[in-house]
């Protein structure tokens, strides 16, 4: 199979069959850095002196910056080439890894994360649109299935891994950790990963300006608003969210290319499959981020225990992947979105029933069951969303989709981290951290079955060409 070329280039030899490899890897490094992350972070937070409860911006900072940069990995990529990016990503996103490790205390974690965050963005993003443009369409599947299964494994291992790390060696291993994973990368990336141009490469700087505004400050706004004094600094936040995203409207409207076309938000299930990705993330990406902190702070668990009790939510989401087309086939989209919401809100309050002297059988059906629900969300959501683009919509669509995702998780580790604290200084939780937690976990659920509204808007045949 030859590649495209351009009129400047020779023809390309066929590409390795273990170019979907380099996906794999990837991918596996950020999601054993994000899984791996959570867990160590009561440890972190005791080592530079913080409270537990405040380590949310370390998280935040990473998800934003990835969010904020994706849309500019295709044209980075176009623009100098898909290995020459692709390298330089791994490059930042270790090193991003090495200044954690070396990090004194709070705010440089957070540069450190930024810097994470900077690689993060491309390191999916630039192999995955490599092997898009390489395989045929017969083979693409295949290829995304052979990266994406292994893959997987990261958030079973991580927070085993990380709880481990952390009682029997130290946090800063989590990080350095990928240093090896990532000069594996790099040399698998250098003998097999094709150099891809385009010299139609192109980018709405005025468009992408406007849109990482509005994203950014909506972001800080949920992060600071109860922060001491912060109050009128949040609700400049909020309005300048809402000036950029205006703004960005209006320039899309006007330019040629923009960013984000507004004709996409013209296809009914995408714009809903957007909304219903938003809004359900919020509690799902809260998650990951208040159930270690849960474990660990409020219940008294180690960390290693902690990484036992979550490794079913991973290890059952990857196990119900087999299940989840006969299951939308047999029941279609609508209703086991509108279902399958419902279940994560109530399974997502259910949380707040434990305490520490339950046993720890009981905690394997709840989190399992979470963990099912997630995967079936996720599936459903993410094909939903861009099953009626036109082909010119798919790379745009993809995209947007992709960083809606991201922006979904930062603002919901925000909101869950804003509602604890809320709930804790109102007296509410009083000095029981746990009472607090409990309230989070019913206000993070109830906002999880509000989302199932939107899906109630879909149609009884959205999704049927997915699964005839």
């Amino acid at each position: 199979m030859n590649l495209p070329t351009s009129p400047n280039t020779a023809p390309q030899a066929p590409p390795s069959r273990f170019l979907p490899l380099l996906l794999a890897i990837a991918i596996f490094m950020q999601m054993l850095d994000a899984t791996i992350l959570n867990t160590a972070l009561p440890a972190i937070a005791a080592d530079l002196h913080e409270s537990p409860l405040n380590m949310q911006s370390a998280v935040i900072v990473y998800t934003l910056t990835v969010a904020l940069l994706i849309p500019l990995s295709g044209y980075l990529a176009d623009r100098f080439g898909t290995r020459t990016v692709f390298v330089a990503s791994v490059v930042l996103f270790v090193t991003g890894s090495v200044l954690c490790a070396a990090a004194p205390n709070l705010p440089m974690l957070v540069f450190a994360r930024a810097v994470q965050g900077l690689g993060g963005s491309m390191l999916a993003p630039v192999p995955r649109l490599t092997v898009m443009r390489v395989y045929d369409k017969s083979q693409l599947l295949n290829a995304i299935n052979y990266a994406v299964m292994p893959a997987l494994i990261g958030p079973v291992v991580g927070p085993l891994l990380g709880g481990y790390l952390v009682e029997y060696a130290s946090w800063h291993w989590i990080f350095l950790l990928n240093v090896p994973i990532g000069i594996a990368g790099i040399v698998v990336a250098l003998k097999i990963m094709p150099e891809l141009k385009s010299e139609k490469s192109s980018l709405d700087l005025a468009g992408f300006l406007l849109f990482a505004a509005a994203a950014c400050s909506l972001t800080l706004a949920v992060e600071t608003v109860l922060h001491p004094g912060a109050g009128m600094f949040a609700l400049l936040l909020f309005a300048a969210a809402a000036a950029a995203f205006y703004g960005y409207t209006a320039h899309a409207r006007r330019h040629e290319n923009p960013l984000y076309a507004g004709h996409l938000l013209q296809v009914r299930t995408f714009r809903l499959g957007l909304a219903g990705n938003l809004c359900s993330r919020l509690g799902i990406g809260a998650m990951p981020f208040l159930l270690p902190l849960l474990l660990q702070v409020a219940l008294g668990y180690s960390a290693s225990a902690s990484g036992w009790m979550l490794a079913p939510v991973a290890l059952a989401s990857l196990l119900a992947k087999p299940l989840i087309k006969p299951l939308l086939t047999r029941f279609g989209y609508r209703r086991v979105l509108l279902v399958n919401t419902a279940l994560l809100g109530i399974l997502m309050m259910m949380l707040a029933l434990p305490d520490a002297d339950t046993p720890l059988w009981l905690w394997l059906p709840l989190l399992s069951a979470m963990g099912l629900c997630n995967s079936v969300q996720f599936s459903a959501m993410n094909t939903l969303t861009i099953a009626d683009l036109r082909p010119y919509q798919t790379g745009s669509g993809n995209s947007l989709m992709a960083v809606n995702q991201q922006l979904a998780l930062g603002i919901g580790v925000a909101l869950s981290a804003l509602l604890l604290q809320l709930w804790r200084s109102g007296g509410w939780g009083g000095e029981n951290v746990h009472t607090a937690f409990r309230f989070t976990f019913v206000c993070i659920g109830l906002l999880t079955l509000a989302a199932g509204r939107i899906f109630s808007l879909l149609h009884r045949s959205d999704g049927e060409n997915l699964t005839s």
